[in-house]
């Protein structure tokens, strides 16, 4: 059974007292609804006071909105729960993953180009803050995984380096700003995400490395994590660890592999054996297809609790999904042994947190005037420090730079983003923003048009496609800008299994013909591997998000007002020898 007074519960004999007699009232039923953790997307207040009360939930995770409004959804939550609720949120880069006016601070690949842990630590301080404001009391990061294929825009910006030190030394930074607010944390995606290229929202995922190539890289960074008790959880990934399953199962099929979200081999024998991880396991989201696609739903659901997750994170049909789980306790999927103690630690992580104890003298969600720390000026001066920091040279061939309003007046500016559809096809806040930011700065600023620009403003029709198409004199072009700057915005999960440059139409204006005409600066607002498409751009920059700060002190670098602070890493060349030229 669990230990209690262990890592990384740390209970006294009156929390542990609470868990017994909590978990010794309980109906099967309760029980089994403490596994679940919703995800609230209707924000309809009946729906969730029947979900909590009906079918006894044990946590909750939702959409974001206005802190305002998510500090009044969490004080509801709690006002409906029987036991207290853990709220879980995804604090990865700041107080903006607990509710849409938190402080972005900065990427985990920023924090890592950065050269030491300051910036992670000051991403877990501002996300605790503004997470714990809000009535948040468990955080689902820090992101241990590693960046060994720059393919992989999974966790391109989400995973702090592709050095296993460097990931363990930012996660433990981030843990130490996070643990000021009293937040569970939890480590993810067990066991590692970023050697293949595949998104595991749309296929299970592949961990190839042998036992001893995962022993020295992931399994250091969940090791040492554990071992420093300092991580809560693990949310386990929809991702296969074959070379494991075959060490414990040498005679074990190609079809017998699984995630490890439903593999008793990775969760009991790697996480829990080997590893000695004592705390809670949930799942990644049960939605995603590296999950849904390795077994029928009816079996996936108390498939992942009898592998050894405790918690199931997010339901399809409440109604379908509380029976499946229901129906695998009563065939003995779920043994009682089982149950007993997923639900044990369930109630542990909550008594490590004192949610008990809040509920008693009615603390369990903060006094309203804490939401003032959201977005404060003190976090906002963080934020800041972190894009000076942060923002990264990656060439500058051509000694291109410093470019200059005095000197490169006139600029023809480009925003390449994701499809109008992604913004309900309205204009691009980005390209706005850039575009009084550089004016601001002193620039003539000319707006490319796009193809999605022209038929919003125009209409489909064969001159909207020849404009998108037809450069037009080169020599004009020339004589009328002193500098291009092309910025990339895109990113993306969940709908391509690799996420690249596109351009708005075929054979479109803004692919870079202007590199070897006019002074040209190419600029990744996301993703550190946009390189792979713009081989040919001379002066790029990985600037990691597009936030005003970001764009605030990348002008300041361009004109050389600042210095360039950030450090690459070699995958940002994508292995091809002309990104260096």
């Amino acid at each position: 059974m669990v230990d209690l007074k262990a890592k990384p519960f740390y209970l006294t004999d009156g929390d542990i007292q609470w868990v017994e007699e909590t978990l010794a009232s309980m109906t099967p039923e309760e029980k089994i609804g403490q596994l679940f953790i919703m995800l609230d997307r209707k924000k309809d207040p009946e729906d969730e006071k029947n979900l909590i009360q009906n079918y006894h939930l044990g946590g909750c995770r939702y959409e974001n909105e206005s802190a305002e409004r998510i500090y009044e959804q969490n004080r509801y939550y709690q006002e409906c729960a029987k036991i207290p609720l853990l709220i879980a949120c995804n604090c990865e880069s700041g107080g903006n993953g607990a509710c849409s006016d938190g402080t972005y601070v900065a990427t985990a690949a920023a924090c890592g180009a950065s050269g030491d842990d300051k910036i992670a630590e000051d991403v877990g301080y501002v996300s605790g803050v503004e997470a714990a404001a809000v009535g948040v009391n468990w955080n689902f990061a820090p992101i241990c995984d590693i960046k060994f294929n720059w393919r992989n825009t999974v966790v391109n910006t989400r995973a702090y380096s592709s050095q296993t030190e460097k990931v363990i030394e930012n996660s433990l930074a981030y843990i130490r700003g996070m643990r000021r607010s009293g937040l569970a944390v939890s480590a993810k995606h067990f066991p590692g995400d970023g050697v293949e290229e595949l998104d595991q929202h749309l296929v299970m995922g592949t961990n190839n490395l042998s036992c001893e190539e995962w022993a020295e890289t992931f399994g250091k960074v969940y090791q040492t994590l554990i071992d420093e008790g300092e991580i809560d959880a693990v949310m386990a990934g929809h991702i296969a660890l074959p070379s494991y399953e075959r060490k414990y199962n040498p005679e074990v099929r190609d079809d017998e592999i699984l995630p490890a979200t439903l593999s008793p081999v990775l969760i009991q024998n790697l996480l829990r054996g080997e590893l000695g991880f004592n705390g809670v396991i949930v799942t990644d989201a049960s939605h995603m297809a590296g999950m849904t696609g390795a077994m029928p739903r009816s079996r996936q659901v108390p498939g992942a609790i009898a592998a050894g997750c405790d918690m199931f994170l997010f339901f399809n049909d409440i109604d379908e999904d509380f029976g499946y789980m229901m129906e695998g306790y009563r065939s003995g999927i779920i043994t009682e042994e089982r149950l007993n103690e997923a639900v044990t630690r369930i109630l542990g992580l909550k008594a490590k947190l004192k949610l008990h104890e809040k509920k008693q003298n009615g603390t369990l969600i903060p006094p309203k005037d804490g939401l003032k720390a959201v977005h404060c000026a003190e976090h906002a001066a963080l934020a800041d420090a972190a894009a000076k920091r942060t923002i990264t040279l990656v060439k500058d061939t051509k000694h291109q730079l410093p470019i200059a309003p005095e000197t490169h007046k006139r600029a023809y500016v480009i925003v390449v983003s994701n499809p109008p559809i992604f913004r309900g096809n309205k204009e691009d806040p980005v390209k706005d923003m850039i575009r009084s930011k550089m004016e601001a700065y002193g620039y003539e600023v000319t707006m490319h048009r796009s193809y999605y620009d022209l038929v919003l403003e125009e209409g489909i029709s064969k001159e909207t496609l020849l404009k998108s198409v037809l450069i037009g004199s080169v020599e004009e072009f020339k004589a009328k800008y002193d500098a291009v700057f092309l910025f990339i915005n895109m990113s993306g999960y969940a709908q391509a299994n690799n996420v690249r440059l596109e351009w708005s139409v075929k054979h479109s204006t803004e692919i870079p013909w202007y590199v070897q005409e006019v002074p040209t600066v190419v600029i990744s607002l996301n993703y550190t591997n946009h390189l792979i498409d713009v081989p040919m751009a001379k002066t790029f920059i990985n600037a990691y998000a597009p936030t005003e700060p970001v764009i605030d002190h990348l002008l300041k670098k361009i004109a050389g007002e600042e210095a360039f602070e950030g450090q690459y890493e070699e995958s940002v060349f994508c292995g091809r020898w002309d990104a260096r030229t």
